[in-house]
């Protein structure tokens, strides 16, 4: 049986993100090589999202809330990557927080991430600052709009990367809110 074949059935002939049934077609989750249980059937619609690095369709997306929920590791891995993408709408990042994958699952995910710059991400001290890493805030952030001062010292754990270099994502007083890199450094 072909790849297609067995994920069509695996998937019931629907995209296995968003459920469409139209101009449907096997997407290799990347690093991996092509193998049915590192694969997914998506529609046109996904696929173009997902490959190129165009403006997303938020409301596209959505579907998230069902697809990160799949029992097939790659669906989970994609549902995961795309949340990250979108992690700067509330809904994305609730999403994310609340989804849990395995160490080798975590390691695969984060493997395939596209990177946007060629840029490294640098903290204060030119440390090279990666997806997941933990950094120290090295001065106070007045952090707009959420009415509180991130003070020096602060410690923000599991750090995401944006499509700017000169910033990172993080987590401090329960918000998700953008830090300027250079005003951190890595623990």
């Amino acid at each position: 049986m072909s790849i297609e074949q067995t994920l069509m059935t695996r998937s019931n002939q629907a995209c296995e993100l968003c459920t469409a049934t139209d101009s449907l077609s096997v997407y290799d989750v990347p690093p991996e090589e092509a193998h049915a249980d590192k694969c997914i059937l998506v529609c046109d619609t996904c696929k173009q999202q997902l490959e190129t690095n165009a403006q997303l369709d938020v409301n596209h997306w959505r579907c998230l809330n069902d697809s990160m929920w799949s029992t097939v590791p790659a669906v989970q891995i994609v549902s995961w990557r795309m949340l990250q993408r979108l992690s700067g709408e509330g809904w994305a990042q609730d999403l994310l927080d609340m989804m849990y994958l395995d160490d080798d699952m975590q390691k695969w995910a984060e493997a395939g991430l596209v990177d946007i710059s060629d840029e490294p991400t640098l903290d204060c001290n030119g440390v090279h600052l990666q997806a997941g890493d933990t950094v120290t805030l090295v001065k106070d952030l007045n952090v707009k709009g959420a009415n509180f001062t991130a003070k020096r010292g602060t410690a923000v754990r599991g750090i995401g990367l944006s499509s700017n270099p000169e910033h990172i994502e993080g987590k401090i007083n329960g918000q998700r809110i953008v830090i300027i890199a250079a005003y951190t450094k890595k623990s």
